[in-house]
């Protein structure tokens, strides 16, 4: 009996033991698979079977905190998805598309004048998109030239607002001929300075006049000899407040700086963003609007420029109205936007 007893458990274990394995081996397969039909979705191209082992593992550890993140809460107000950043570090993430200088904010004189500090009557939600001021989603690539995608956004949408024609400017021209001071294309910038380029240089080409290449180019003289919007001055948002920003936003899109180097912005997928983030400035993005989510949470409407894929269609919907002054991700502290 005792024999038998041995052999018995000796079997269990093995087939245990046999289960076990063929289940990480399920599991692997399976997860490279979900890589396999993301790389075919994506059109992803590595160089070698190293490079592809590697990223298949960064690939697997995003999509499990993704899929904990998601499972973690289900009265969560947001959820993250599996995007085209799947196979990136946050390091490699943000190094490669997060370029606002806000580390450069403390040495830059801001305006004092605010034209909307008497603005009376605010709405509950605002969203410039239907009001036909907001072009298209746009994507930066791997240039880390946000600043330049929110600088253009806002000066669309008070080109609208003021001759009722919705051009796309050219996001390329700041990127090659906005290099003398503190921008420098993809290696980053401000959108005050962006504005200030735009001025000076009395104007912007056009999206199609002047494509993006997404990479850092020679300024294009005749590329840039006709523009097609202009503007004549810009204003900053009195820092850290929210009822301030609302006014803004209320009468244009606005320019906003926030912290996006959290893994929860990197798979942001839908829902009114609550995650936690820092207020180190180092992303370049554009209040268009804001609104209350079906649960009663306010919200700001803000575009981004990471392309379809990301969030919702482009946008993120981000907490409005936190405790801290300078609001969710530090969106409420350096706002500005172009005047006409």
């Amino acid at each position: 009996m005792a024999a038998n007893s041995i052999a018995f458990t000796l079997i269990f274990c093995l087939g245990l033991c046999a289960l076990q394995v063929t289940s990480r081996t399920l599991q692997d397969d399976s997860m490279y698979e979900r890589h396999q039909q993301w790389m075919s979705h994506y059109g992803k191209v590595y160089k070698d079977s190293q490079e592809r082992e590697s990223r298949l593992k960064i690939f697997a550890q995003n999509v499990k905190y993704i899929e904990s993140s998601n499972n973690a809460d289900s009265n969560k107000s947001y959820k993250l998805g599996i995007n085209q950043f799947a196979d990136l570090t946050n390091d490699e993430f943000t190094t490669s598309r997060n370029k606002f200088k806000g580390h450069m904010c403390s040495s830059i004189t801001r305006t004092s004048t605010f034209k909307y500090e008497n603005a009376s009557a605010v709405p509950s939600t605002v969203d410039w998109r239907k009001k036909g001021a907001v072009t298209p989603v746009k994507n930066q690539g791997q240039c880390g030239c946000c600043w330049a995608f929110s600088a253009v956004a806002a000066t669309e949408g008070i080109h609208q607002l003021t001759t009722g024609k919705l051009v796309s400017l050219s996001e390329q021209e700041l990127v090659d001929c906005d290099t003398k001071g503190v921008d420098q294309g993809c290696e980053g910038g401000l959108m005050d300075d962006a504005f200030k380029f735009i001025i000076q240089n009395h104007g912007l080409s056009t999206e199609a006049q002047y494509p993006y290449q997404g990479v850092d180019g020679t300024c294009s003289a005749n590329q840039a000899s006709t523009q097609a919007a202009t503007i004549t001055g810009y204003e900053d948002v009195p820092a850290n407040n929210e009822q301030a920003l609302q006014k803004a936003v209320a009468n244009q899109p606005i320019s906003v700086a926030i912290d996006a180097s959290g893994s929860d912005f990197q798979f942001y997928k839908s829902g009114v963003f609550t995650g936690s983030c820092g207020t180190q400035l180092d992303h370049g993005v554009t209040a268009v609007g804001f609104g209350i989510g079906s649960d009663g949470t306010k919200y700001w409407l803000v575009k981004n420029s990471w392309g379809t894929d990301w969030g919702e269609e482009g946008y993120i919907r981000m907490q409005m109205g936190v405790d801290a002054v300078e609001g969710l991700c530090g969106i409420a502290m350096q706002a500005s936007y172009p005047t006409a």
